[in-house]
């Protein structure tokens, strides 16, 4: 059955449907026209390589640094390529036989229908209620908000913890491991839809509309003995608030995650204006990666999973739909559109 399936598929689909990298967006915003479209024909498979029909990909700010050349943790792209991408697909085609037809895989897939890749680039996953949450709190956005949280901000029960961005895939955990810790918790977003979803669903205690009013009074109203922790995802003016001299504490750590902030602001903003206020409040402030807590990744996906299964953890999926759609779901991103962890299904 799986033979004639397979065949039926293949005679269908000879033509591999592909986005590539058509621009650099260095030093301005990302366009549709940063992409182009490309049809590829399929090719035999090789010892050990699999064929992956591409089901869900994910979407991080971060791939558009990839594009950009501007991390060095990622390997260089260039124009011409298949615009890079993790995600989730099932094997259609094994040349590995210790990885079955209909398995379920999560790898950087590409922004195409089929990927081909060797068998020791993918992970297979379980097909159970979990799946996609490995392309959420299972996996990279999970793994960022768990490590940043628990070993650069190093809570402690009692600690106010401010967030940016607390309303996308990282933040969204940041502020829920926080609660589960023991913390105050107060986060930013950009509608009054979302702080409504903070505090109503995701369970914080505060939330800021930073689009409406003064900032640093905002935090300094909801943070009156300032915040111990600040998990920035954003950067640009919310680090200049968060830094206010009333609004850090004693000893406060600071985690920087990402500065969504940079990625549509020209020319880029010189840094805090405020730095000193560290040096004041003895405070420090420490970048993270998650892959640096890599041999850790296990114990980090078992108490997600237990977290989900007791319901003290919740996160949402914002699910595009269509191949077509693929570079305007990745804009989302830039203009807050997204609610949660940005994926898209082909």
């Amino acid at each position: 059955m799986w033979l004639m399936l397979i065949k039926r598929i293949l005679d269908m689909t000879e033509i591999n449907r592909q986005w590539l990298i058509n621009g650099n967006p260095a030093g301005r915003g990302v366009k549709i026209t940063d992409f182009k479209r490309f049809d590829k024909k399929l090719v035999n498979l090789k010892k050990d390589e699999l064929r992956i029909k591409v089901e869900h990909l994910e979407f991080t700010p971060s791939l558009k640094g990839q594009m950009e050349n501007q991390l060095d943790y990622a390997a260089p792209t260039k124009q011409g390529q298949v615009m890079r991408g993790r995600g989730i697909g099932e094997v259609i085609e094994s040349k590995d036989p210790k990885i079955k037809i209909g398995s379920k895989v999560k790898a950087y897939l590409g922004w195409q229908d089929f990927a081909t890749l060797k068998s020791n680039q993918v992970q297979v996953v379980d097909n159970d209620k979990f799946l996609l949450a490995h392309l959420g709190p299972l996996g990279s956005s999970g793994m960022t908000a768990y490590f940043g949280f628990l070993k650069a901000g190093k809570p402690q029960d009692g600690n106010t913890v401010l967030i940016s961005g607390a309303a996308g895939a990282v933040g969204t955990m940041v502020g829920q491991i926080a609660k589960i810790k023991g913390c105050y918790v107060v986060g930013t977003a950009g509608t009054e839809e979302k702080c409504d979803w903070l505090i109503n669903s995701a369970n914080i205690d505060a939330a800021i509309n930073y689009k409406t009013g003064n900032l640093t009074e905002s935090i300094s109203r909801n943070c009156p003995d300032g915040a111990n922790i600040i998990f920035d995802n954003v950067g640009g003016e919310f680090l200049d608030s968060a830094l206010d001299l009333k609004n850090l504490a004693i000893g406060a750590r600071v985690v920087l995650c990402g500065a969504i902030s940079r990625y549509e602001t020209f020319p880029h903003p010189p840094g805090p204006t405020n730095y000193f206020n560290l040096i004041l409040r003895r405070a420090n402030m420490q970048g993270i990666l998650s892959p640096d807590y890599a041999s850790e990744f296990p114990q980090a996906v078992e108490d997600i999973k237990g977290w989900l299964d007791n319901g003290k953890f919740i996160y949402r999926e914002d699910i595009q739909n269509g191949f077509k759609n693929i570079p305007s779901t990745f804009l989302r991103l830039f203009s807050g559109q997204n609610k949660g962890k940005q994926l898209i299904k082909l």
